[in-house]
């Protein structure tokens, strides 16, 4: 019998905190690099490009694999991919502490350590996803995924912060010897979590048409939110990698309809539940570019130095790790439809406090301050809802591969974010003349050559307002009333 009775093992807060360390691994210390470079490129000499390649090549190998490998897990067993990832963890993190400065050795072991930390987050994230909605029951589950959120969005929120301070009072090596530590910690205390695999029908991974088409799909894709703001989105070789990824996965939609045992049932998306709350959770994700519009804002048009830009910011992360936790409650007894809709709601006013760039910088950075928060909130609010919302109606059987499009949709949505959000600061930003039109709608007062700027960033709140609305409207017509809520809660 390949699948562990849920009824001999239940899940216990030493395997969550594994399964934590091994989230932590990738969100709070290999999410570092985008902070440090500068200062660990000092230590090794790289070219602008191949350190570029280093901080991004990460994120997009796990962006790639997430899908592939949560459905792997499906067929191979979410406990041994769940190990293998934190071994992935280890030796990465070792590699890179171990990088040589100034060699031709240098960008070999870098990248290979970097891209060990993908496959790592690859490996971990929709495996551990997948044993929570196995090993705990419903009201158990609700709580295991506010903690298994904190370590995926708390340990964004405080990379930079984690970054700074261990390159001002250590080196930036020390952030891999202990982002090592954690991960085998991990390892170590998931040593009794027993092997799970859903069982005999899982036979998906013979799929090959399927699994050769949704890699090139998703590389095409990923490339294409990559490197399309540096080429230009209407580029002959943007609209090129477009097409391509509209081809594959045309092609692989055409495959898995077809397909005797298909790497992925496509009838999961028949679930409004599940597909709406995958939806929602990409479009909220695309509103996380507003935090490069407010750093580049307060930098370019006011002079506020990064650290200080970096200080103000605090209130998200903490907000964050606060409401999780009350998003989860207001879901076991309202359901998760109150506290997505409520999460909307926070956001769009965190974004409302933003919008005036026509202020005076002392007034618009008390707002900022603000607006952190708010948005952090919102976000805390949305974390459990959503998630437990997309697992719980999974087939057991796909739990795996619907996760790794779950957390895909996440990555995707960031990209894209900070992408179209960064592209419609930019073009106004740096253009010649401030629109005509906004100028005579709203007053900018105090310096004048920085108005564009200025225009440029209400712009681009703007367009995530519009995100944050069409986000409410999916999920209010996609997630049912009570949708989560607990017996015991509503007692």
């Amino acid at each position: 019998m390949d699948k562990e009775s849920t009824t001999t093992f239940r899940g216990n807060d030493r395997i969550l905190f594994g399964f934590i360390c091994g989230l932590l691994s990738f969100w709070l210390f290999a999410m570092t690099l985008l902070n440090v470079r500068g200062e660990m490129n000092a230590d090794l000499g790289l070219s602008p490009s191949l350190l570029n390649l280093a901080v991004s090549v990460t994120s997009l190998v796990c962006g790639i694999l997430i899908v592939l490998i949560g459905g792997l897990g499906d067929r191979l067993g979410h406990t041994r991919m769940t190990r293998l990832g934190l071994i992935l963890a280890i030796v990465g993190a070792v590699l890179i502490a171990l990088t040589p400065g100034h060699s031709s050795l240098t960008a070999p072991i870098l990248l290979l350590g970097r891209i060990c930390q993908g496959l790592s987050g690859a490996c971990v994230m929709p495996s551990t996803l997948a044993l929570l909605r196995v090993f705990w029951d419903e009201k158990g589950r609700q709580r295991a995924i506010s903690l298994w959120s904190m370590g995926t969005w708390g340990g964004t929120a405080f990379s930079s912060l984690l970054g700074g301070y261990m390159t001002q009072w250590l080196s930036w090596r020390w952030i891999f010897w202990l982002a090592a530590a954690v991960a085998l910690l991990g390892l170590f205390l998931i040593r009794t979590l027993p092997y799970y695999r859903p069982g005999s029908d899982a036979k998906g991974g013979r799929d090959i048409p399927g699994i050769v088409t949704l890699i090139l799909g998703i590389v095409s894709l990923q490339l294409y939110v990559t490197e399309g703001p540096q080429w230009g989105w209407v580029d002959v070789k943007s609209l090129g990698l477009l097409l391509t990824a509209t081809i594959f996965i045309l092609l692989f939609i055409g495959i898995e309809r077809g397909a005797k045992h298909p790497f992925l049932d496509l009838r999961v998306f028949r679930n409004s539940v599940y597909s709406g709350a995958t939806v929602a959770n990409f479009l909220l994700n695309a509103s996380t570019g507003i935090i490069i519009i407010v750093s580049s804002l307060l930098q370019l048009a006011s002079g506020v130095p990064v650290d200080q830009v970096g200080l103000m910011s605090i209130g998200y992360g903490v907000s964050i790790l606060l409401f999780i936790r009350v998003g989860e409650k207001l879901m076991q007894r309202y359901g998760a439809r109150l506290p997505m809709l409520l999460s909307c709601g926070t956001v769009a006013v965190a974004l409302c406090l933003l919008l005036p760039t026509n202020a005076m910088a002392g007034t618009y950075m008390t707002l900022v301050v603000i607006a952190y928060s708010l948005f952090g909130a919102g976000l805390g609010f949305f974390a459990t809802a959503s998630t437990d919302s997309a697992l719980a109606t999974l087939p057991e059987s796909r739990t795996g591969i619907g996760s790794g499009i779950f957390k895909m949709a996440s990555s995707l949505g960031s990209s894209f974010g900070i992408a179209i959000s960064t592209a419609i600061f930019q073009d106004i930003a740096y253009s010649a003349e401030p629109i005509t039109f906004l100028s005579q709608v709203v007053t900018f007062v105090g310096r004048q050559d920085n108005v564009t700027i200025r225009q440029g960033a209400m712009a681009a709140y703007l367009y995530n307002l519009i995100i944050i609305v069409i986000s409410f409207a999916v999920i209010y017509y996609s997630i049912p009333k009570g949708q989560g809520k607990t017996t015991v809660a509503s007692k």
